[in-house]
């Protein structure tokens, strides 16, 4: 006997990527996720190609991973996709200390973060306004 089957948790128009563990401040990461909440897909990759910020390379991955995923897997349009949701979850903080002064210490978290990626396809081209 298996398991049962779970019922998939998206519509049938998105489809998603996630990237664990990523070693960057959720708050970092949350600042590039805004960029792209709400674009289109194929704008969003160019925002992230030319953004200064070191996170935008694994963000970028995991946007087109998403695209890819909803290609191959559940055969949507990828010129009608956008950036349904970029959602930033907090997941563990590794603690160390840095030497100081006269025998202390000072604590120095280093942060961990998760980064899901929902494109969906747009039921009617928009128009830009």
């Amino acid at each position: 006997m298996s398991k049962p089957k779970h019922p998939r948790r998206l519509s049938d128009n998105e489809a998603q990527a996630v990237t664990y563990n990523i070693r960057v401040s959720p708050r970092k990461l949350n600042l590039v996720a805004a960029t792209i909440r709400g674009a289109r897909a194929q704008d969003a990759i160019a925002l992230l190609t030319f953004s200064k910020r070191r996170i935008a390379r694994t963000v970028k991955k995991t946007l087109e991973s998403a695209i890819a995923n909803a290609e191959n897997n559940h055969q949507l349009d990828v010129d009608r996709l956008i950036v349904a949701r970029a959602e930033v979850g907090r997941v563990m903080v590794m603690k160390r200390f840095h030497a100081r002064g006269r025998g202390r210490a000072a604590r120095v978290e280093k942060w961990f973060s998760h980064l899901r990626i929902v494109v969906a396809e747009q039921s009617a081209p928009q128009e830009a306004a």
